[in-house]
């Protein structure tokens, strides 16, 4: 029972940091190889995802309700990464990440000292004109099918680099750049619950727990980024990508 607690706990705030900046698995995957250190790492993964999913799904469905979306992004983007993601988690068994996992704390340390730089990275978005159509589509495209095989191949980060892609490419606000990245995250997570699913890699009664609290987590998060505003969305992406320099340095050396 203490177990139980303490895994609903982490889906709480993973949850909520996921529905704001993305990150939650720096809180939802420690917890379940603490709670379950003798179970195979793609089970606890693919639970991990099976718990994710809900929440980025309410996440996405609390945003659209609240603030607009810009659809000719976050439909292209994910309809790419639904597909890409599910290629990637099926990549990881012919190329193992070794060297991206080596790499991946200096890219994310170029991203956070591009953003901390800019201090106005992210907090308007009149300053770009009007991009044609296909253009949009094509470059959400392009960002969906990367960071979509990037996800499925490997992982950490991946709302941050959507985040930060949706702020640089379209100059959306960190608000809606993240609320953009909640709808194709839905998708890169129901790829690779689908690949882990039907490899048997699921603990399905325990994920659908932690999912219940994952989704209270997200419905929290996504009140609180609207609250707080692309400033607080700001600071608090900072702080997530930090950690995640941290937790990838130290797994990669």
């Amino acid at each position: 029972m203490t177990d139980y607690l303490l895994l609903g706990l982490a889906a709480v705030l993973a949850g909520l940091i996921d529905a704001v900046v993305g990150g939650g698995g720096l809180i939802q995957v420690p917890a379940l190889f603490s709670v379950f250190p003798q179970s195979m790492p793609a089970t606890l993964f693919g639970t991990n995802k099976l718990a994710s999913v809900w929440g980025t799904t309410f996440a996405a469905r609390s945003y659209a309700m609240r603030i607009r979306l810009d659809w000719g992004i976050a439909i292209p983007a994910a309809l790419a990464a639904l597909v890409f993601a599910f290629l990637g988690a099926r990549a990881v068994s012919a190329f193992p990440p070794d060297l991206l996992r080596k790499t991946l704390p200096f890219i994310l340390l170029a991203v956070a000292a591009y953003v901390f730089k800019r201090k106005d990275f992210g907090s308007q978005t009149d300053a770009h004109p009007d991009m044609p159509v296909r253009r949009k589509r094509a470059l959400a495209l392009l960002i969906g099918s990367t960071i979509g095989f990037y996800d499925g191949f490997f992982g950490p980060g991946t709302g941050s680099f959507l985040i930060f892609l949706f702020v640089r490419v379209f100059y959306l606000d960190f608000l809606q750049a993240s609320a953009v990245a909640k709808v194709v995250n839905v998708a890169c997570n129901l790829a690779a619950l689908a690949w882990f699913g039907a490899a048997g890699y699921v603990i399905w009664q325990l994920g659908l727990i932690m999912a219940v609290c994952n989704i209270g987590g997200a419905l929290v998060g996504t009140r609180l980024a609207i609250w707080g505003g692309t400033g607080f969305v700001r600071k608090l992406f900072l702080v997530v990508v930090g950690l995640l320099i941290i937790k990838t340095g130290i797994n990669a050396f």
